[in-house]
């Protein structure tokens, strides 16, 4: 009759992966940098709002009126203007890829708003980039109807107008809306790649067999080697919390126990995941790799982290609804930014709660079966 499970020979393993640990400062501090180098970089450094446009400006009628045109450009803190002489080639920039567009006012433009007459300008842009043509339309919508009423007057007020008011991120950051889903991917990423090079290494280096010889059990082992790497990444999360709110001064309107008990439900399902990785490969190398491909990718581009999940192929967008990041994406920035509760947050926790007990039977009986003579 087999033994039954001892949470004191779990304690011994989980003993000996901190020491482990401990005596690798490597692996300590690439669990403790890793998070600041991913929210320091991608806080800073993915930024949705578009600044300092590069437009060449050619005033061919260099009036009163085209001046004032251009200052409504100049002060919008969006575009930087540069002159083009006379006779020079508008274009050279923009087909060089220099420049952003180029702006064209012709003759008679001054004659046509002193008279109160229509009158066009001619704007040129790259349309290579389309996100970023997108947003600088935008702009210039907004530049238009300022310039119309300073140098046209007052117009006529439509019978129907619409007026836009942003909910929960009102000065429309980017940061807001990057920095709690690095949450996902630190937290995903991490804990994948601790557990399954740490049991892969034990495959590599022949312990694992020392272990098979004793008589702790499989699950002890699990529990054991996981427990430390559980703590590990929940600091990193904390860091991660640490960094939103008090560097980038993201607030933070939901609870924090439901926070928490996302986290630990999402990191639980990774570090499943992570030993499955490593039963799969037994080898550091192979598994670093599927860690990379599984954990980072599709946080990256499935999750919503950066791209909608709606506007997906249908094919993706379903698909979407057996990755783990796409509901622990929604917890977090429900969290963060809206002060989602409960019943807001039910689907998500509870999807993730399912897929967090397949993952985690699938793992445990994998590595079983694996661990048998």
């Amino acid at each position: 009759m087999s033994e039954v499970f001892r949470w004191s020979r779990a304690f011994s393993v989980a003993r000996k992966e901190v020491r482990h640990v401990w005596r690798d400062p490597f692996t300590l501090a690439w669990s403790i940098g890793l998070p600041l180098i991913l929210v320091i970089f991608f806080g800073y450094a993915i930024d949705f709002n578009v600044r300092d446009v590069q437009l060449n400006i050619a005033d061919r009628d260099n009036t009163r009126a085209s001046r004032q045109f251009l200052q409504q450009f100049s002060s919008s803190q969006y575009f930087k203007l540069k002159h083009v002489k006379p006779g020079e080639n508008v274009r050279r920039d923009l087909d060089q890829e220099r420049i952003k567009g180029v702006l064209i006012i012709e003759p008679g433009f001054g004659r046509a708003v002193g008279a109160k007459q229509p009158t066009t300008v001619q704007l040129l842009l790259d349309g290579a980039d389309n996100s970023t043509v997108g947003i600088i339309i935008g702009y210039v919508a907004g530049i238009q109807k300022a310039v119309q009423q300073k140098l046209y007057g007052e117009r006529k007020i439509m019978p129907l107008q619409m007026k836009s008011r942003f909910l929960f991120n009102q000065e429309q950051s980017s940061q807001w809306f990057i920095v709690p889903g690095l949450v996902v991917i630190v937290v995903g990423l991490l804990s994948i790649l601790l557990t399954a090079l740490t049991v892969a290494r034990e495959w590599e280096n022949g312990s694992m067999e020392l272990l098979l010889s004793t008589p702790v059990k499989p699950l002890e082992i699990i529990l054991g080697k996981l427990a430390p790497y559980l703590v590990i990444v929940l600091i990193s999360a904390g860091l991660v919390y640490l960094i939103a709110r008090f560097q980038f001064g993201i607030p933070f309107r939901g609870s924090h126990l439901l926070f928490v008990g996302g986290v630990i439900l999402f990191l639980t399902l990774c570090l499943a995941q992570g030993l499955l990785i490593s039963v799969i490969t037994r080898q550091q190398q192979l598994a670093m790799m599927l860690s990379f491909i599984s954990g980072l990718l599709p946080t990256l581009l499935l999750s919503g982290f950066i791209f909608p999940i709606e506007s997906m192929p249908k094919f993706f967008y379903y698909f979407t609804y057996i990755l783990a990041p796409r509901w622990f994406m929604v917890i977090s920035r429900g969290l963060f930014l809206k002060g989602a509760g409960i019943y807001e947050l039910a689907e998500p926790l509870l999807m993730l709660l399912l897929l967090n007990i397949i993952l985690v039977v699938v793992a445990i009986k994998s590595f079983k079966q694996d661990m048998e003579p």
